[in-house]
């Protein structure tokens, strides 16, 4: 399929990320398409959609559209102040609440700009998607913005109140020019149900580019964190969110009997935490404070022997880091948080799977991986994950968009 895309993506102003890079595969694999970043884009992903020659847009076309995206602003920073000002637990939870509801009206106003921007300059295109969409309001956002679209929804972070699901039920009628799609099966479990009227689709979101690690690229990441030759070195690489299981981890290095080198990257980190790892006898941390641009995230995931994966029990989001270890080809340690990704990687010698709620049992893998490295995943890890490549997430949204179009009503 040919045609090009209408990429937008709200987050594409923070450097580095799973966001990113499917943003960029994407447009590599439809030169010319049309990249709207309404908040902005980052200096290193400026460069290479350059590269692939898309267009760049980071500002509203349009009196409407701006209009929308400037009382966007005025929401968002009454969120702040919001936030800021109702966090105490003094006040009822509908009012702790009120800033996030405010959130999503910001984000359904900025969606609906852009859309009306992609109306503007790109009224024939093979495709549009929002690569990062609210979890609310989709129908909101299709009215508004006057475009039918595709939307990834990552994670349910914030549930609708009464005012806004009012809204929603006022513009339902938008959600046929809707359809949704999510990167696992268990966020189209939390998110279907509560939009009854929604179409939608299991898609996973990350894209495999074909980008592996190549051999001077793991010296050169070993020689980068002065790791010697026949050291273990296992990275932690992301934001510590609130779903990542850093507890156990910290439990986990505490139990080392042996050596072990850690590399961490990312931002949110904890430094007392950190602290305490530096300070514990058989870990040699080495840190990278983020946000980082890929080209040091392939350097940190070069420089180890396998990547740590720990989040809480019954997360079943999408992650970008097990992605990762498949596409980059590294070897992989993972808790056993998502059934759905524990049944996937069984029996696969490059992952190791622990409990996500033992400590001892990460320990004993962590010992495991110092004893017996593990194989690197081959070319086959981005199929078993289901990790389609950049041609053919394009051919889907194509496709997929083509679909909604036939269905949608002519009024």
């Amino acid at each position: 399929m040919t045609g090009t895309l209408v990429l937008i993506e709200p987050y594409a102003h923070r450097a580095g990320g799973h966001y990113q890079h499917t943003l960029v595969a994407l447009a590599r694999a439809r030169p010319g398409s049309l990249v709207i970043a309404p908040n902005g884009i980052a200096h290193e992903t400026i460069a290479t959609l350059h590269t692939a020659r898309a267009r760049l847009v980071t500002a509203p076309t349009g009196a409407f559209a701006a209009t929308l995206f400037s009382t966007a602003r005025l929401f968002r920073r009454l969120s702040v102040s919001g936030q800021r000002i109702f966090r105490s637990r003094r006040w009822p939870r509908p009012v702790r609440r009120l800033p996030h509801q405010i959130t999503l009206l910001a984000r359904c106003l900025v969606e609906a700009a852009a859309l009306r921007t992609a109306r503007c300059l790109a009224p024939s295109a093979g495709a549009v998607v929002i690569l990062t969409a609210s979890e609310a309001l989709h129908g909101a956002a299709a009215l508004l913005g006057g475009h039918s679209h595709l939307r990834f929804i990552h994670e349910a972070v914030t549930a609708e109140d009464a005012p806004v699901r009012l809204l929603g039920r006022l513009a339902r009628r938008g959600e046929k020019r809707v359809l949704a799609l999510y990167p696992t099966a268990a966020v189209r479990g939390q998110i279907a149900p509560v939009f009854p009227h929604l179409a939608g689709e299991v898609r996973p979101f990350a894209i495999d580019d074909g980008q592996r690690l190549t051999d001077a690229e793991r010296d050169g990441g070993r020689t980068a964190f002065d790791i010697p030759l026949g050291e273990t070195a296992v990275c932690l690489v992301g934001s510590w969110w609130p779903y990542k299981n850093i507890d156990v981890i910290d439990a986990a290095l505490a139990q080392l009997k042996q050596p072990l080198h850690l590399v961490v990257t990312g931002s949110l980190l904890d430094n007392a935490v950190l602290a305490r790892w530096r300070a514990l006898p058989h870990v040699r941390l080495h840190t990278v404070p983020g946000p980082v641009c890929e080209a040091v995230v392939r350097l940190v995931y070069a420089a180890a022997d396998a990547a740590l994966v720990a989040r809480y029990p019954g997360v079943g989001k999408e992650s970008g880091l097990v992605m990762d270890t498949a596409r980059y080809g590294v070897p992989l340690i993972v808790s056993d948080h998502d059934p759905d990704l524990t049944a996937r990687l069984s029996g696969q010698p490059w992952a190791r799977v622990f409990a996500a709620t033992s400590p001892v049992d990460l320990a004993e893998v962590l010992h495991r991986t110092i004893h017996e490295p593990h194989p690197r995943p081959g070319p086959q890890a981005a199929r078993l994950l289901g990790m389609p490549t950049a041609a053919e997430q394009a051919d889907f949204l194509t496709a997929a968009y083509i679909r909604l179009r036939t269905k949608e009503p002519s009024c």
